[in-house]
């Protein structure tokens, strides 16, 4: 099977990964491999990136059933470096209960981002610039084009 650039996320899934890295939930395991524990605890994803940094794998439902690039996978590449870490933004949005907004909004991920934001503004933090610095984080994914590895199902909830 020819390997095949990933689609593109919704702008949300930047925003949640910027926040998995703000609260430390990426754990680097070896080389290629790293496991991002979901907002909620409940869950830890499996990322695998080859060698060069090209071809992403991600076991996060997103990956698997929607065919995008997950925050999980987004996380990792931040933090190994393969795209920029914009650091007010991690900082603004460390601590945001991605899992719990999205269940309370039904994955309306406008929603989502709002009260993200909202919660971010009473912290001090501009909203206008973490929308840029995820709008930009997004492009240099993009221009990153990664391509996919092999698709793997979700973990179970522990």
């Amino acid at each position: 099977m020819p390997v095949v650039p990933w689609k593109m996320p919704p702008i949300a899934k930047v925003y949640e990964a910027l926040g998995a890295v703000g609260d430390g939930r990426v754990e680097i395991v070896d080389a290629a491999r790293a496991m991002v524990a979901s907002s909620d605890g409940a869950r830890r994803y499996e990322v695998t990136i080859s060698a060069d940094g090209r071809e992403v794998s991600s076991n996060d439902n997103a990956s698997f059933w929607q065919g995008y690039l997950g925050y999980p996978a987004i996380a990792v590449m931040i933090v190994r470096g393969l795209i920029g870490r914009p650091a007010e933004a991690i900082s603004a949005l460390a601590g945001v209960p991605w899992k719990q907004l999205n269940t309370r909004y039904r994955n309306d991920y406008d929603r989502t981002l709002d009260d993200a934001l909202a919660r971010a503004a009473a912290r001090g933090f501009d909203p206008a610039a973490i929308r840029a610095a995820a709008a930009a984080t997004l492009e240099e994914l993009r221009a990153l084009a990664p391509l996919r590895g092999p698709r793997r199902a979700p973990p179970r909830a522990q």
